[in-house]
């Protein structure tokens, strides 16, 4: 059973991590950026002249890895689920830097017995050179086997706030990305390890036909589908993306990206496998600068 005050109060410490260049353009060509070598926008990504970093990058800086395996927590990590993705970016990320990370545990909600439970985790990122702060970060985490937690411990937070749904009508702009049959390959050298979106016997074990794309790949390949269609390439104009996790995608499908707009800076996401009929992400939120 969960242990509330374990992880309300869990330990990460100052998380220091190191990337280069190299790492930069890795992480692009793992979220998919890169498919057309001939187009300008793209290389700025990959190719080291005039290098950007992706904003969705921050993403895979400071990760406390997969803390809740560890048995202090109570948890049952095999039922756990990444539910949403929230980013704020406080200044453009550096192409290449030292980062420190403060990760620390937001909320602890219990659903109820049966109903699972919601954590949310912050990590903020510090540059260590300048002291500026980077980016904050906020992880929804829906732990689908520890509902019930707060009946020994007396102790729940009150559940975060909902992302808001996609407005009911036609979308403003709509744009497909290719994912690559060795996505998954190239994206877990960014740092996720998980031998789910790699080792088929193991994706077949839970349930899958195959090996599935990280979801953080997808986030990524959201910030890919915003710099194509409304930010000209420029990593300097996204400010915050926010999304729900609802379905996994299969490396080598394509997906749609459906946004909104809601004003001159802001904008809803949603995006969907066609061939599957299926909603992979959702309640997406975006602002830009």
């Amino acid at each position: 059973m969960l242990d509330y005050q374990a992880v309300k109060n869990w330990d990460f410490g100052e998380i220091v991590h190191s990337y280069t260049t190299r790492d930069t353009m890795l992480y692009a060509l793992g979220i998919g950026i890169g498919t057309d070598p001939l187009h300008a926008g793209e290389l700025r990504f990959v190719y080291e002249k005039d290098l950007q970093t992706v904003p969705s990058m921050a993403s895979v800086l400071g990760t406390p890895g997969f803390w809740w395996r560890d048995p202090r927590t109570g948890a049952d990590w095999v039922k756990l689920v990444h539910g949403e993705q929230h980013l704020r970016l406080l200044k453009p990320l550096p192409t290449a830097a030292t980062v420190v990370a403060r990760n620390r545990v937001l909320s602890i909600t219990d659903k109820g017995a049966g109903k699972g439970a919601i954590a949310v985790i912050r990590r903020d990122l510090v540059d260590q050179t300048s002291g500026e702060d980077l980016a904050q970060l906020t992880n929804v985490t829906f732990l689908r086997g520890d509902g019930g937690f707060s009946e020994r411990s007396g102790c729940s937070d009150p559940a975060p706030q909902p992302l808001p749904a996609v407005p009911e009508r036609a979308p403003d702009i709509e744009v497909e990305l290719e994912s690559l049959p060795h996505q998954a390959l190239i994206y877990r050298l960014s740092g996720d390890y998980n031998v789910l979106h790699a080792d088929p016997a193991v994706a077949r074990a839970a349930g899958f036909s195959r090996p599935i794309l990280h979801g953080l790949c997808t986030y990524g390949m959201a910030a890919h589908a915003l710099l194509k269609t409304v930010c000209d390439y420029d990593a300097r104009a996204i400010r915050c993306l926010s999304v729900r996790f609802t379905a996994p995608v299969y490396p080598g499908e394509t997906v749609r990206f459906q946004l909104w707009r809601v004003g001159a800076r802001s904008l809803h996401l949603r995006a969907r496998v066609e061939e599957r009929e299926a909603v992979v992400l959702n309640n997406g939120i975006v602002e830009l600068a």
